[in-house]
């Protein structure tokens, strides 16, 4: 007689894993928001002026006249610090659910905060809005160039320190060529063609011989210094006709340059600055949107595994880096050819470091590294504008404005970035 217990022929459910815990994201952006707020509240509330600063909305020549906008010290003081305070519990709360925080909030709270300061440190004065916009526009042009050149190659695992060289050699081939064709038009082809032989030798020494990354990139860009340095006191001082590029003037798009504020600001400028808006959409469409891009995000983030399903890892980032290197180029012409200026030694002036520091702050994503780029763009912009009047602010932190927003928005307000897994990695087939 059998003993064995009968079954149940009740099918049970599965047992499930227990939900994980949302994790928390770091606390140091509410920390270092909460920190501006304070400040906010205090310098502009606070102690903001009595007085108002007043900004004026139409240039010279706009189609359509607006009067200009004042705006009261201490009560747009207040306003600005309590929406900061706002911001930062948005983001606290977000952080306490185990969620990101908007990605709005941080471009807000930076334009919240830029605004306080402005009303604060015109006060009693008058300036351009517009001015300083389009001014801040035409200065952000080789950063937003020289951070989608950074996307471009790291995204596919090659980092690239060497914008700064390659905005340098841009800079100076499309000024001789400029000025020995008088064409800027051929100028705005070689500068590309400049940035392309930089990325070649970092591509070479990088992917085929494997040699540290940062390191090439470093080397690089004391080189192209050096040359440049050479070839202008040597070529350029003796014959200065090779130094007198034509200029890319403002080209008015119809209807669209007419728009109050706005128009004269995007629509009313250079060919490179339209150049940059096609830019930016191209590559982000073409990273995010096309099988040419799932390729190279795919070497970027796993080489063995996107090696096993037929793509040429080394290839593809090669590509890459040319590609990004003809980029920083372009945006070397805009030192030259669209701001109609003579070369000059080490015109770039760091550029390229900043450039990177907004692909960091633009979590390398096209988009991002343009609205990171605008803001350097404007801060730089802002201390010229502040340099020439009269203002609480000493000249010498105005020279420091730029770096200063560059190191804080990188160290504190980005948070945690994640760069592709195998940026920096060399490949080696096995």
């Amino acid at each position: 007689m059998s003993t064995a217990a009968p079954v149940d022929p009740t099918p049970r459910p599965a047992q499930q894993a227990p939900a994980p815990a949302p994790e928390r994201t770091s606390a140091r952006p509410v920390w270092v928001m909460a920190v501006f707020a304070a400040l906010a509240l205090l310098l502009f509330g606070g102690f903001g002026p009595a007085g108002s600063s007043s900004f004026a909305l139409s240039g010279g020549g706009a189609a359509v006249e607006l009067p200009d906008l004042p705006l009261p010290g201490r009560p747009t003081g207040w306003l600005v610090g309590l929406l900061c305070v706002a911001l930062v519990v948005v983001v606290e709360l977000a952080r306490r659910a185990g969620r990101p925080a908007p990605r709005w909030t941080v471009p807000a709270f930076a334009l919240l905060w830029v605004v306080g300061f402005l009303v604060w440190v015109v006060a009693g004065q008058r300036i351009s809005l517009v001015g300083l916009l389009g001014g801040g526009l035409v200065l952000a042009v080789p950063l937003v160039f020289g951070a989608l050149s950074g996307v471009v190659s790291e995204r596919a695992g090659v980092v690239n320190i060497a914008i700064e060289g390659q905005l340098l050699a841009g800079a100076f081939l499309s000024a001789v060529v400029a000025s020995a064709t008088q064409n800027a038009w051929l100028g705005l082809v070689a500068a590309p063609l400049a940035g392309v032989l930089v990325g070649l030798l970092l591509a070479i020494f990088a992917i085929r011989y494997l040699v540290d990354q940062i390191i090439v990139g470093v080397v690089l860009n004391v080189l192209v210094l050096g040359l440049t340095n050479y070839l202008f006191s040597t070529v350029l001082s003796a014959d200065r006709a090779l130094n007198t590029p034509p200029g890319l003037g403002p080209v008015a798009v119809p209807l669209l340059s007419d728009i109050p504020v706005l128009g004269p600001v995007l629509f009313n400028q250079s060919v490179i600055v339209y150049l940059m808006y096609a830019a930016v959409v191209a590559v982000h469409v073409a990273l995010f949107r096309t099988r040419w891009g799932l390729r190279v995000r795919a070497v970027g983030e796993h080489p063995r595994a996107a090696d096993t399903v037929g793509i040429n890892v080394n290839r593809t980032r090669f590509v890459n880096v040319l590609i990004a290197g003809a980029l920083a180029g372009l945006g070397g012409a805009m030192l030259t050819l669209g701001a109609s200026l003579a070369f000059g030694q080490n015109m770039s002036a760091g550029k390229g470091y900043i450039a990177l520091a907004a692909m960091i702050f633009g979590r390398y994503s096209p988009k991002g590294a343009l609205a990171a780029a605008l803001l350097f763009g404007l801060a730089t912009n802002l201390q010229d504008i502040l340099s020439s009047i009269s203002t609480p602010v000493p000249s010498q932190f105005l020279l420091m404005a730029p770096y200063l927003a560059t190191v804080l928005a990188v160290a504190g307000l980005v948070g945690r970035v994640r760069a592709p897994a195998a940026d920096g990695q060399p490949y080696v087939k096995q």
